[in-house]
């Protein structure tokens, strides 16, 4: 369908696609801090519950890179209302569900009919505003892609405590009709989409069934390897199921790879990597949001079990990175709207997270809140600047054929780097609290004077309070191991930090392989 014949403000339709994309990012992490009560909810295991999250990160990875292929045949704009129509009536089974399984089935529905919000969103931004305007496009998309996983854990939290873990379902509804509203009246697909959707209709339809059984494989494989690769213990497995699906994961990627490259309407396409600045962004964005996603993990796990805080006190620590991070997109934008080189916006950023990442390496556990506030904030801010110059650079010279495909595939990468880094956490700190526990208890003997004399004291005070010489002995030594424990977690804790550190610092020399990236009229060379 043609655009209307009266001019719509560029900025209005800004507003339309960011408000379901802030949805659909938001319902990737809002969930994860009530998984404890859906498990109770529905009568169901806590490792159970994880499918909840799995099931939702599958279905979703699975559509992004089939986008440009749907909208170029169903036309973007009948596609993009129809993902937001299906996925709020699928929120609302969600929170109706009156069992896991069917909670599943219907996150399945959802993550399918998300998958197509983001990649829609992004590609009706690049049409619509020209390419001096690209900087202030990516920042108003930015809001929405960055400042949706900060909050989340907060919202889920608080919408946890205070209603039911149903409720973080059901706001999608509001949401979903007025996002379904604005976008039916001020979204409409430009010319080349219409275009190219009546020749595909002259055609015959010819569907990719083998390159869409790979694609399903490659993506249950991967994901399932992240949620529960930990929990089976990885290659130690001994049902052999992890080393399984890395081969079905290793095998099916190369044979998919090989398969679409051969293809000459491929359901998936990998030429968009070809190009130097897409390749690097695509790195550079997988490694950048598995940072976002795996400390915004593990820094509520640490105030939760060490500190003692709740999940509510918890993601209020968290939350005022969100506003900063605002802040930090709108300048950006207009920096990139002066004709600065995404270049060096995307290298400060990323100077920046290492930065706050170093910094979050370096607490202990001694600390209040506000020492845990500001390195979220300057991690955050790091990734603030990362967002629209890199969504700039990847796209600014890739040929406007190639866009749909393009824009599905890097917001795969930027999913599944979420996925990554929240795998990746949760493995370090179970694998490093186990490595310090040994070598801390390598000095843990009765000949250390320290341990003599924590032992000694904490005995007397057992004694005062139990009256029996042998129950207290018994209390002192395990108060040394709780000590010995939290101690090791706690390092455990910052060794991620500290990792996430060295990825942001060695990613920072990626950037000089990229080329110049300038959004102004005349700074590129792809053709059109």
């Amino acid at each position: 369908m043609n655009a209307p014949s009266r001019v719509i403000n560029p900025w209005l339709v800004a507003l339309a696609v960011v408000v379901p994309t802030f949805m659909e990012v938001l319902d990737t992490t809002i969930a994860n801090v009530a998984l404890h009560h859906i498990a109770g909810g529905l009568s169901a295991a806590q490792s159970d519950s994880e499918w909840v999250i799995t099931s939702y990160l599958a279905a979703n990875a699975i559509v992004l890179p089939l986008t440009g292929w749907i909208a170029s045949h169903l036309g973007r704009r009948r596609y993009f209302l129809l993902s937001i129509m299906v996925f709020t009536l699928a929120s609302m089974l969600c929170g109706m569900a009156s069992n896991l399984n069917m909670l599943i089935a219907c996150r399945v529905l959802q993550g399918l009919a998300g998958g197509g919000l983001q990649p829609c969103s992004q590609g009706i931004l690049l049409d619509t505003f020209p390419k001096e305007k690209q900087g202030a496009a990516q920042t108003f998309f930015g809001i929405a892609a960055v400042i949706a996983p900060v909050v989340g854990p907060t919202l889920g939290g608080w919408i946890t405590d205070q209603y039911s873990w149903r409720w973080i379902f059901y706001i999608n509804l509001p949401v979903g009709m007025l996002a379904w509203y604005l976008c039916s009246k001020w979204v409409w697909d430009p010319e080349y989409i219409t275009k190219e959707q009546e020749e595909l209709k002259k055609q015959p339809l010819r569907f990719d069934f083998p390159g869409l059984s790979l694609l399903v494989l490659v993506i249950v494989a991967w994901e399932i390897l992240l949620s529960k690769g930990q929990e089976w213990d990885w290659f130690g497995d001994p049902f052999g199921r992890i080393q399984v699906l890395v081969i079905l994961f290793v095998v099916g990627l190369a044979t998919l790879i090989w398969w679409e490259g051969r293809k000459a309407h491929p359901i998936v396409s990998f030429k968009p990597l070809r190009d130097r600045n897409f390749a690097v962004s695509s790195l550079i964005v997988f490694c950048a949001f598995a940072v976002l996603y795996g400390s915004s993990t593990l820094l509520p796990g640490m105030l939760e079990t060490l500190f003692g805080y709740d999940a509510l006190h918890a993601g209020l620590v968290l939350s005022p990175s969100g506003f900063f991070t605002l802040i930090t997109v709108i300048i950006v934008g207009r920096l990139l709207g002066l004709g600065t080189d995404a270049r060096w916006l995307i290298a400060t950023g990323l100077c920046l997270l290492a930065c706050g990442s170093y910094w979050m390496s370096l607490m202990n556990l001694e600390i209040s809140p506000g020492q845990v506030i500001w390195p979220r904030v300057v991690l955050v801010i790091g990734l603030g600047c990362i967002f629209a110059p890199l969504n700039v650079a990847a796209y600014l010279y890739i040929p406007q054929k190639m866009r749909g495909a393009a824009v599905g595939l890097f917001a795969l990468l930027r999913n599944e780097g979420g996925s990554f880094g929240t795998s990746l956490g949760q493995t370090l700190t179970v694998r490093r609290a186990q490595f310090h526990a040994l070598r801390l208890n390598e000095s843990l003997d009765p000949f250390n004077p320290a341990v003599a004399s924590f032992l000694d004291q904490s005995k007397a005070q057992m004694l005062q309070q139990t009256g029996d010489p042998v129950a207290a002995s018994q209390m002192s030594m395990q108060a040394l191991s709780n000590a010995l424990n939290v101690q090791a977690q706690a390092l455990s804790y910052f060794d991620c930090f500290l990792i996430f550190a060295v990825a942001g610092a060695v990613l920072s020399f990626f950037v000089l392989g990229m080329r110049p990236s300038v959004a102004k009229k005349g700074a590129h060379v792809a053709a059109e």
